[in-house]
């Protein structure tokens, strides 16, 4: 790779030879492509008197749009190795109560800040270049997504971020995850690579007072909540027994549907919700290995309606490994899932970042946001456009991961962090991570 220049977002960037990759559908193509002011100017020829400042050698690699977590738990970053509960839990609820719940309520400003910085760089290092986060620290309320937010801009990562509205700690605690959803919504909008949505738990933990008070904030903002929805079955037993009704119809009664809305899970819908989901223009996130690794089921993504997304619940953003995962679970359900499919999940998680954004995010043409994966293939086999998705599920993985810019920023070149010293990172989360378990 030639670099002439040092990059900065108001350099002209030259990604020369590559072969780009639309994934849905999928579509191959040789051509240049130009970067400035953090979109992209042209695919192919490059307009008159432009000259680039930085150009990378693309050659016998592929470049396609960053990829995008739909669902993800930066704060749970520290959490690898960590030592398990005394008493370990036999179900969905108690795992909630023995692990993440005294995980989230131990952290502190450092180990949020550890936290997102080591999420943010394992998200790079896979080509992840946006992460729709949903947030949870009940010691550190008032300006957690701060926090978040500028660790994610020191890597160079777009966010998409919400603050967790929960009643299980009172309504002090509730109301200040209101107000920070509020506040962060608002102060997002001046910044270049965040956004906000109004987050809530899940509806077993959610009062119709607080569930309303979240669609307000939506409503007066023109967002849309972040809410895990049917992720277990104890939440529809919740819902019956307190509300009268299944989640997705209470969630539909509150107001709390719509095209900015992004469900997180439906593993425990009935076909009625499957139904209703389907109609409401929502967005629904599958997280597949978390649903496995919690053993809470199987959420038969393809019968969500059309806006599924891939998410990680907070097992990393490696959504490479994740869209695998999601394409072996469906093919061992029904020999008819087609790679293609699954592809198109991961592909569709950039449509709800480009309407929060206002900017095309997820696509190769002139005027798209420049949040652009280099892969390195190698592969032994052509690879075509009906073979491609294929290829996706076989042969590629995070390793082949070369080059990242987001927002026309070089973030990762040569398979090195450029944005952040990442060895500086690495000694502050090994610093804070066995603090953080102490306090758990």
């Amino acid at each position: 790779m030639d670099t002439t220049s040092t990059n900065g977002t108001n350099d002209v960037v030259l990604l020369r030879g590559a072969t780009l990759a639309d994934l849905s559908p999928p579509r191959l193509r040789a051509a240049d492509v130009w970067i400035g002011g953090g979109v992209i100017i042209a695919v192919g020829d490059a307009p008159a008197g432009l000259r680039a400042s930085t150009t990378i050698e693309c050659s016998g690699c592929i470049a396609l749009p960053g990829l995008v977590c739909g669902h993800g738990h930066l704060y749970s970053a520290l959490a690898t190795g960590m030592p398990g509960p005394a008493v370990p839990p036999t179900c969905f609820v108690e795992i909630l109560e023995r692990v993440w719940w005294r995980l989230d309520v131990a952290l502190d400003e450092p180990s949020l800040q550890a936290s997102a910085l080591v999420g943010a760089l394992g998200a790079v290092r896979s080509g992840t270049t946006a992460i729709i986060d949903h947030h949870a620290s009940p010691s550190l309320i008032d300006g957690s997504l701060d926090v978040i937010a500028d660790a994610l801009e020191e890597v160079g990562l777009r966010g998409v971020l919400c603050y967790e509205t929960t009643d299980r700690g009172g309504p002090g605690r509730r109301d200040a995850g209101l107000r920070e959803n509020e506040r962060f919504l608002v102060a997002a909008t001046s910044r270049r690579l965040a956004r906000g949505l109004v987050g809530g738990h899940a509806g077993f933990t959610l009062s119709d007072e607080s569930l309303a008070a979240c669609v307000d904030i939506a409503r007066r903002h023109g967002s849309g909540l972040h809410v895990h929805t049917a992720e277990d079955g104890a939440d529809q037993r919740d819902s019956v027994e307190k509300h009268g009704r299944r989640v997705l119809e209470r969630l539909s009664r509150a107001g709390a549907l719509g095209p900015r809305t992004l469900l997180a899970h439906g593993v425990h819908l009935d076909e009625r919700e499957r139904a209703l989901l389907a109609g409401s223009e929502c967005w629904i996130a599958h997280n597949p290995r978390s649903n496995m690794n919690n053993s809470v089921g199987y959420a038969r993504p393809s019968s969500l309606g059309p806006r599924v997304v891939l998410g990680t619940d907070g097992i990393g953003a490696d959504m490479i490994a994740e869209s695998q995962h999601a394409f072996f679970r469906a093919r061992e359900e029904s020999l008819h899932t087609d790679a293609a499919t699954i592809v198109g999940w991961l592909a569709r998680g950039a449509e709800l970042v480009s309407d929060l954004f206002g900017l095309p995010v997820g696509r190769l043409e002139p005027g798209a946001a420049a949040d652009i994966t280099v892969l390195e293939p190698g592969s032994a086999t052509p690879i075509t456009e009906g073979s491609l998705p294929w290829h996706w599920m076989f042969a590629f993985s995070s390793r082949q991961v070369r080059d990242v810019l987001v927002g026309g920023r070089v973030v990762l070149r040569d398979r090195e962090v450029v944005s952040v010293d990442e060895e500086r990172v690495l000694a502050l989360a090994r610093e804070e991570a066995p603090r953080l378990w102490a306090r758990m």
